[in-house]
């Protein structure tokens, strides 16, 4: 069984990633290496915080494959924000109830609108500090400016995907692993792995 290293702490994230990969593959997360530290953010753009992150990681753990990703919620009438600061919309130490408070905040700001949106994702494979592969995944929608539900993370109790009545934050969990711009980025990944990987 193949083992993917997921660079990130945030135990969602590596429980979502190990579901879509399916039963083929082994995910751990960077709590299973105490020892990597990842760079600070400083990319303008998602493909740019993944591959720091993605080749960061993978020079800490030779040898071994590595997927980081940078995603984010981008909202057309607020310029794309929060984009590549969608986990610090609030600051550096928010929390994710803060950054959708945030988010609120901005969106009554504007005059009564559909506030169109998407939430987008760049995955990076990278091994011994170089990077393989690129991808990119989006899911359109529209941001609500009350919360629905409490499942998922993040902004998912206010984005409501394309084609539906309900937000991620009422969804399942599984509809959500075959919709989401993480599915779409990872889905293309798992194709070039398997073709590239022997």
């Amino acid at each position: 069984m193949p083992t993917i290293i997921f660079a990130t702490s945030n135990a969602h994230k590596v429980q979502e990633v190990a579901a879509m990969l399916g039963a083929d593959w082994q995910v751990l997360g960077l709590r299973d290496y105490p020892h990597v530290t990842l760079p600070e953010e400083t990319g303008t753009t998602f493909e740019a915080n993944a591959i720091l992150k993605a080749e960061a990681a993978s020079a800490a753990l030779p040898g071994l494959l590595v997927i980081a990703d940078d995603s984010g919620l981008e909202v057309d009438l607020l310029n794309g924000e929060p984009g590549v600061y969608s986990a610090r919309y609030a600051g550096l130490a928010a929390t994710d109830a803060d950054n959708r408070q945030r988010l609120r905040e901005e969106l009554a700001k504007l005059p009564p609108t559909t506030f169109e949106g998407r939430f987008r994702c760049c995955l990076v494979l990278a091994r011994d500090g170089k990077t393989l592969h690129t991808t990119q995944g989006s899911v359109e929608g529209r941001l609500r400016t009350e919360e629905q539900g409490g499942g998922g993370f993040g902004y998912d109790s206010l984005f409501q995907p394309e084609g539906y009545a309900d937000t991620f934050g009422v969804l399942p969990a599984e509809l959500k692993n075959q919709l989401s711009h993480r599915a779409r980025a990872l889905a293309e990944m798992r194709s070039w792995m398997e073709a590239n990987l022997s």
